[in-house]
C-alpha cells in the first residue's frame, strides 16, 4: 500500500499556488488522510483541521488518531468529506 508523510496540501488562490506551511502527517494511497496525535484529548481544532486539509486535497476521508489513550479504539475519529 503507498504512502507519503509530511505532504503540503495544495492550495490555490487566483491562480496561484500558495505554500502556508501545513503539513498532512500520513496520505495512503491518495484515499485516506491520517492525522496523528498523542494528546489528553481531541479538541475540535484538531477536527477542523483534517477537514481544512481533506477539503484542500480532494480526499474524501480522514482519521484523527490520538495515540494518547488506553486503548487505541478510543482515540479513533473518522471524518469524511462530501
Amino acid at each position: 500500500m503507498a504512502f507519503k508523510r509530511q505532504i503540503e496540501p495544495p492550495i490555490r488562490y487566483k491562480g496561484l499556488e500558495l505554500s502556508v506551511g501545513y503539513r498532512m502527517d500520513i496520505v495512503v494511497s491518495d484515499l485516506l488522510i491520517l492525522e496523528l496525535k498523542s494528546v489528553e484529548k481531541l479538541i475540535p481544532i484538531y477536527e477542523a483541521q483534517l477537514l481544512t486539509y481533506l477539503r484542500l486535497s480532494g480526499i474524501g476521508l480522514g482519521l484523527l488518531l490520538n495515540f494518547n489513550v488506553p486503548v487505541l479504539k478510543q482515540g479513533i475519529k473518522r471524518l469524511v468529506q462530501g
